[in-house]
């Protein structure tokens, strides 16, 4: 009798030895190649592993040692190069290599498998009282805010200067024993002066990365060093436990007390995002975090489709996190409503959707015929006021996605554009209506978001709407021979209506179609509209033309709602420091509520 054996369990069984097609013939990483070497990570049977020294990443002689002696003279020019050896989060080593010495090595006996390095993405105040984290009772006081506990974030750094997130706390303890990393200084990153209790490690991965684009390319825009010049990584560590911040906002928006989930936690920086994050380095980071001796990883990043385990450098360093008790969560994706879209689907992951808080920021597109559309909008400056002003839409003046240098300065100035969705940001379709004179924007949004529009740091009076929304006011356009508007601009409004949560649109979809068998993602949490700290090396909207520097920002993305949990798992690490990363994952799993504020089943924004 044939023996059929279920394909997740080959994976299983593949990731214990962290096997692989060793003998499959190695294609140069899409994207990655240059000079006809590209970045490879090689895994190696254990029983062939050179011996290394306790901190892997500082030992690649052996692995060099371990080239010369697998690939032939004839095929050693040009050189190997050994990027980084792993010895905690996988058995192997990067390397810049050709093809034919990457297949001449994946048919090496010593060897289990052969994976081109590939780049993965970031998955771009009221939230403890919204999930019920009170400081009297509950998970927080039972867990002493975590304060025994680290977590280790693996994102674009860390920008602690002035940033009450990372502040020193007297009323800290000394960091636990148990964990042994540190800060690295360079000359942007004073460690001395920017860590402490609070922030008890910080350090940097660019070998993969900086191989692949060049130094050069990579020193241009970000910062050689752990500090944080992007601002997702900074949101995302004190998302996860960030001290409490007094009077933080967004220029007004969402003022309150900014506190992340676990605010005793200590926070280890891995910054292995630069405008992308290439897998080797993700690796490495993984490697560093667990030799360090982190609690937990948060890793809100990921490849754009779900992989095959092994060549999935995120489940690999994930899977040995996982075995040596540090619980990994992850983020879903954010290639939602399309079903069978979310990543991050192994099983030791704890994968987390993204869904809505009871908070928006309301902004109420107002036409001539007295009918008003409400969207949302972070816009900060002067407002339009109650007087209407001309109304075009932008593929009558140049540019219907309304992109930079496209819009007709003679027919925009003064005027209101609306933009339809695609091709470029929602706060770049603003900065293009404002370069052209216009006075605002009306920003439409993607069919498939249903009932969601997503907010924006906006630098001109804009709103955005929901494609139903975006259709009428085309509608109206079309049929009135002086079309005009306004926006009127509502601030923060706190309340039960609509109900909360709700599925982000944008949170991606299971079933996953390389394990349709596990349900994911594993849990949702909030991760829209989420006000957190932001780096002082970059505007609010990422754009080069916008001069603000703000203490904190609002972003949303299941990026957002993984630290979340991330600090939510740290708080029961502390309060149950026996169980295992699956009796958290569990834990948080079978007391999650699928109900919403008004006691119906969780709605989907997609739909409604």
């Amino acid at each position: 009798m044939e023996l059929t054996i279920p394909p997740l369990l080959v994976a299983l069984c593949l990731l214990l030895a962290i096997t692989g097609p060793a003998n499959a013939a190695m294609a140069p990483p899409e994207g990655l190649e240059t000079d006809g070497m590209s970045s490879y990570i090689v895994h190696v049977a254990p029983a062939h592993a050179p011996r290394l020294p306790r901190r892997g990443l500082l030992a690649t002689r052996p692995y060099a040692s371990f080239l010369r002696d697998h690939v032939p003279v004839e095929m050693s020019r040009p050189a190997p190069r050994v990027l980084y050896s792993y010895a905690h989060a996988a058995t192997g080593f990067a390397a810049r290599l050709t093809p034919r010495q990457a297949s001449r090595l994946a048919s090496s006996g010593s060897v289990l498998a052969v994976v081109p390095d590939a780049m993965q993405e970031l998955h771009t105040t009221l939230t403890p009282s919204f999930l019920r984290l009170s400081e009297s009772s509950g998970l927080l006081p039972a867990s002493n805010d975590a304060v025994d506990v680290v977590i280790g974030v693996i994102d674009t750094g860390v920008y602690p200067l002035g940033r009450a997130s990372f502040a020193a706390d007297p009323s800290l303890p000394p960091p636990p024993r148990t964990f042994r990393g540190g800060c690295v200084s360079t000359p942007e990153f004073n460690a001395s002066a920017y860590c402490n209790g609070k922030l008890v490690g910080a350090k940097f991965f660019r070998k993969g990365h900086e191989a692949a684009r060049g130094r050069r390319a990579v020193g241009e825009t970000v910062s050689m060093s752990p500090l944080d010049t992007e601002g997702h990584g900074t949101h995302i560590a004190s998302t996860a436990a960030g001290s409490a911040g007094p009077d933080a906002s967004f220029y007004g928006y969402g003022e309150g007390r900014a506190v992340g989930a676990a605010p005793g936690a200590r926070i280890a920086v891995y910054k292995a995002c630069w405008q992308g994050c290439a897998s080797s380095d993700v690796l490495a980071a993984f490697d560093e975090a667990i030799a360090d001796g982190v609690d937990v990883i948060s890793a809100s990043l990921g490849t754009r489709k779900a992989r095959k385990f092994y060549k999935d450098t995120t489940a690999v360093g994930a899977f040995h996190a996982v075995s040596k008790g540090i619980v990994v969560s992850a983020s879903a994706g954010n290639s939602g409503p399309v079903e069978s879209t979310v990543v991050n689907v192994a099983p030791w992951f704890l994968t987390v959707g993204a869904s809505t808080i009871n908070r928006q920021f309301p902004a109420v597109v107002v036409l001539g015929n007295g009918e008003t559309f409400t969207g949302t909008s972070l816009y900060t400056g002067k407002p339009l006021g109650a007087t209407k002003l001309p109304l075009v839409y932008g593929g009558n003046v140049g540019s219907k996605t309304c992109e930079v240098g496209k819009l007709n300065p003679t027919m925009v100035a003064g005027k209101i554009v609306l933009c339809d969705p695609g091709v470029n940001g929602r706060t770049e379709k603003g900065y293009a209506v404002k370069l052209a004179g216009g006075a605002g924007a009306v920003l439409g949004s993607e069919e498939a978001q249903g009932g969601q529009a997503r907010t924006s740091a906006h630098i001109l009076p804009a709103s955005a709407v929901t494609f139903a929304a975006a259709e009428k006011i085309k509608k109206y356009l079309s049929t009135q021979a002086y079309p005009v508007a306004t926006i009127v601009f509502h601030g923060t409004v706190v309340g039960r209506s609509p109900p909360s949560p709700r599925m982000a649109s944008f949170s991606s979809r299971g079933p996953s179609r390389l394990v349709p068998e596990i349900l994911k993602p594993d849990v949702t949490a909030p991760g829209v509209d989420i006000l957190a700290a932001w780096t002082g090396a970059v505007s609010p909207s990422l754009l080069d033309g916008d001069m603000r520097r703000v203490q904190y920002n609002i972003m949303s993305g299941t990026s957002i709602s993984c630290p979340l949990v991330s600090g939510i798992a740290a708080l029961l690490r502390q309060a149950r420091p026996k169980w295992s990363p699956a009796a958290i994952k569990s834990a948080l799993m079978t007391t999650a509520y699928n109900v919403d504020s008004a006691g119906a089943v969780v709605e989907d924004m997609s739909t409604g």
